[in-house]
């Protein structure tokens, strides 16, 4: 194996202490990260010519252009570090969870006085319960219709002060206990919202116990409306506990059990969740760059980027089989569940066996239905780009397409978009969004706009060129490739346009280019007077609104964000000795114009000088 001179210099230096490595490929991408109790010993493993390296390594290896360490106090820390740096890179040679979106939670505002319930994907330190994480937002709103039937939780926004003279539809319809007109107090509220909590942790039986109890109570004391509400809401809870599987005695320990099935560099690993003793739901997860790897080592990695975005630990996780760093794995569940132990175990015989044995066969089932509707919706995909590429006669497939659109109003925050698309699908990664300066293209021109936009693109490209070939030069992957087709939204003026800059860049002959025009959705190619008008129901001309209908909302999003930013600098602006300098302190302390109109003069005072807060004080009001 050859290794370059850099990377001998970097061997040579590695320290023999713990820590994390990154690897990094000629762009400055971070390609893979790892941990070592030894960084000398397991960095320069990779680099000894060892037939034991499976494919994936030997892959990894011939794309490292450089390495970088950071060291750390023990192997704990390691873990902590590497799973840090993995969600934070996603590197394509570490297993991964397939989706990049955070996933949702149910988030109770249990630091609120009458705490509300909502649904989001970031879990912060707020003084709020969570609970998830859960793959589909979809299933999350269908489990929270059904719960606020049970436990009719706020929805609103008010202010509660159980004063008001009237309650919303929402209590009318019990779907609210509507503590704002005092039919509910806070005492009351809260316990309802901790009963929600206990059900959502699977422990319905003291929640059964204590409106039972209640219930009667209520009956007793002849409060009959009071008690059919706790008869209906008790309806409803066993309704719901009668479909959950009871697997356990219900005071064996609250377990996850996880199981997995792979294939094609692809896993899915499956995940029953037990509460006291019930199975009360599960989920399935995706990982990839699962290839040369082995299950044990997926499975460890799965457990560590799952429990790190999971709301709780559970007392005991059931596995397939032991995993790679069982101890130190075991070791960090135990400091995410705040000190108490966490057993982690592979049944050999009963009822835990046969529910390992069960998520493995749903793990099975799962991955085999999901690669049927990845191989649909990829087959699609091919014809609808086999479909184009055949429409417009060109030479190549296309693997790469960029759409180009130019977005403003009246002139005014002028912003180009380019978008990409890869194999026919969006390829978010290498959008690019170009701020266009009116001033420098005379009236607003959307034809000059859409020129300078491309001949900003391709000197990029061109820069490229030259960075590549220099060691060390950095490359921008968005401008780094020429496309395989340009679409531009818009018709012969603006594809004029673009064959212009194509042309100076003596691009012509490589690189296609072609206008849609969205009225008649026509397609028009350089020194051609007649379009190409595709059927209307054809998968090529679906794919190109596609793309063209993303690009549109890409640079939409982008004139938006500048225009608004704009308006509030030129109001502030206009304004006797506001300058540049104090307008963005401004901003930066109170964060709107608005905010900053309500302020009081000693609040700004405390920001600008007296003088130029009186000034601002008597513009804005």
């Amino acid at each position: 194996m050859q290794i370059s001179d850099h990377i001998q210099g970097i061997l040579a230096t590695l320290p023999t202490k713990p820590g994390c490595y990154q690897m990094k490929n000629a762009e400055g991408t971070i390609i893979y990260v790892g941990k070592a109790i030894n960084l000398r010993n397991r960095v320069r493993s990779y680099f000894h010519a060892d037939a034991s390296h499976d494919g994936k390594t030997r892959r990894l290896v011939r794309e490292i252009a450089h390495i970088e360490w950071i060291i750390v106090g023990s192997e704990l820390e390691a873990l902590i570090l590497e799973m840090n740096l993995i969600k934070r890179y996603r590197p394509k040679y570490n297993i991964r969870l397939k989706d990049d979106k955070r996933y949702p939670y149910i988030k109770i505002h249990w630091n609120e006085t009458f705490p509300t319930v909502s649904v989001t994907r970031q879990m912060v330190e707020d003084g709020a319960r969570y609970f998830g994480p859960y793959t589909s937002a979809w299933a999350v709103y269908q489990t929270l219709d059904v719960l606020r039937r049970i436990f009719p939780y706020l929805t609103c926004d008010r202010k509660i002060t159980g004063q008001d003279k009237r309650a919303c539809l929402y209590y009318d319809i019990k779907l609210c206990a509507a503590p704002c007109i005092g039919a509910i107090d806070q005492a009351g509220y809260r316990q309802m919202i901790s009963d929600l909590m206990d059900f959502l942790g699977g422990h319905s039986e003291p929640i059964t116990a204590r409106l039972t109890t209640e219930m009667e109570n209520a009956a007793e004391e002849l409060h009959f409306e009071k008690a059919a509400a706790l008869r209906d809401r008790l309806k409803a809870i066993a309704s719901i506990v009668e479909r959950q599987k009871i697997v356990f005695a219900a005071d064996y320990l609250d377990s996850d059990v996880l199981a997995m099935a792979r294939a094609d560099g692809e896993a899915c690993v499956q995940i029953f969740f037990i509460r006291g003793g019930k199975l009360i739901g599960r989920e399935y997860f995706i990982l990839e760059g699962t290839e040369d790897t082995s299950d044990p080592e997926v499975m460890s990695q799965f457990i560590q980027q799952f429990y790190t975005e999971a709301a709780n630990v559970p007392d005991q996780v059931l596995l397939p089989q032991q995993i790679e760093e069982a101890q130190i794995v075991a070791q960090w569940l135990r400091s995410r569940r705040g000190g108490k132990k966490v057993e982690m175990s592979v049944p050999s015989a009963g009822q835990p066996q046969e529910l390992v044995q069960m998520a493995a066969e749903n793990a099975a089932e799962t991955l085999s239905a999901l690669r049927a509707q990845w191989q649909a919706d990829s087959h699609k995909q091919e014809a609808a780009l086999a479909e184009l590429q055949n429409a417009l006669n060109l030479p190549a497939p296309l693997n790469r397409m960029e759409c180009y659109d130019v977005s403003h109003t009246q002139g005014v925050a002028t912003v180009g978009a380019m978008v990409v698309f890869e194999q026919g699908v969006p390829a978010k990664r290498l959008y690019r969004k170009f701020n266009i300066d009116s001033t420098s293209i005379g009236n607003p021109d959307d034809f000059a706009s859409m020129e300078e936009m491309l001949t900003r693109r391709f000197k990029r490209w061109a820069a490229g060129e030259s960075a590549a070939s220099t060691p060390g030069g950095k490359v921008d992957e968005s401008f780094a490739r020429l496309p395989d087709l340009i679409i531009i939204d818009g018709g012969k003026g603006q594809l004029g346009r673009a064959v212009s800059v194509l042309e100076s860049f003596g691009l012509a002959e490589r690189v296609p280019v072609v206008g849609l025009a969205k009225r008649e959705e026509e397609i028009f190619f350089p020194h051609h007077s007649a379009p190409l008008i595709l059927p209307r129901h054809s998968q090529a001309l679906y794919l190109l609104q596609r793309i063209r209908d993303e690009a549109h909302r890409f640079g939409i999003t982008a004139h938006r964000a500048r225009r608004s930013k704009q308006g509030m600098a030129s109001i502030l602006d206009s304004i006797p000795g506001i300058g540049s300098a104090r307008r963005k302190s401004l901003l930066k302390h109170f964060g709107s114009v608005d905010k900053i109109r309500a302020a009081s003069l000693d609040d700004l005072a405390a920001i600008i000088p007296l003088s130029a807060a009186e000034s601002l004080k008597t513009n804005l009001e």
